[in-house]
């Protein structure tokens, strides 16, 4: 009777050891990786855009601290409202249409004319000047920008030359947003002598938060928060490094307010 035990208690034992062993296997096979965090923002391209298919922007001189440009093309005029504006429901410059100017990093300079005085110290800048619709976002058609890297002294341009390299310059968000213009914040960038989605890709770094972006177009972010908020967009190649550039990356910190006659 005792060895009738000790074997059906040996059996036992053994199956069981089995079953465990191949429970613990099964539950390394199977180890299932907790899903991604769910993003924070939304992106939501823009809609198109009212087109200005002639609108060009040529000859820029800058001589004893001012700029001077040629604005052409019957479609578009600086200073007037772009017609759609309304519709696009964010940020609009009651001036008008203007130009972005951005030298190197800084934040751009909106200018109504295509003339106007602008300091910049002696030495090497990248620089960029693109038309900008009344709503802030860019004209990108061939012509209605110049990208150029100059050697300034005595605040003018002593020799330039076309960037030639891959390069991405930040526009939108900038400055201060309050009440109606905090519910959609534009993002637009310029990009010169690079294609996304031909290898190339833009991240968005919000608030500590990436989004990869592959077609060159502005986007509504939604979802931000009252108080400061800080974007970061690079340049990545095919293999998702940051391009060679010394603009690469650029941050912009900016800020959304509650519209103060609004009771709380």
């Amino acid at each position: 009777m005792i060895k009738l035990m000790n074997k059906a208690f040996l059996s036992f034992a053994v199956v069981c050891l089995i079953s465990c062993g191949l429970e613990n296997k099964s539950d390394k096979k199977t180890n299932i990786a907790p899903p991604a965090k769910p993003s924070t923002y939304t992106l939501t391209p823009f809609a198109p855009s009212e087109s200005f298919p002639d609108a060009k922007l040529s000859n820029m001189q800058y001589k004893d601290g001012n700029f001077d440009f040629t604005v052409s093309g019957d479609s578009y005029q600086l200073g007037q409202q772009t017609e759609d504006a309304s519709s696009k429901r964010c940020a609009n410059s009651g001036k008008g249409q203007h130009i972005h100017l951005i030298v190197n990093k800084d934040p751009y300079a909106a200018k109504y004319e295509s003339n106007f005085d602008y300091e910049l110290p002696d030495g090497n800048h990248h620089i960029l000047a693109f038309l900008s619709r009344s709503y802030h976002e860019s004209i990108k058609q061939k012509g209605a920008s110049i990208a150029v890297i100059a050697n300034i002294k005595d605040k003018t341009i002593v020799s330039s030359s076309p960037i030639k390299e891959p390069t991405l310059f930040y526009s939108r968000p900038k400055g201060t947003y309050v009440g109606k213009d905090t519910e959609k914040v534009m993002l637009d960038f310029y990009l010169a002598n690079v294609e996304l989605g031909e290898g190339y890709t833009v991240t968005a770094t919000i608030n500590g938060e990436d989004y990869s972006i592959d077609k060159w177009q502005p986007y509504y972010i939604s979802d931000l928060p009252y108080g400061e908020n800080t974007i970061k967009l690079s340049l990545l190649d095919a293999d998702g490094n940051l391009v060679d550039s010394p603009l690469n990356p650029v941050s912009r910190t900016f800020t959304l307010k509650e519209d103060p006659g609004v009771a709380m």
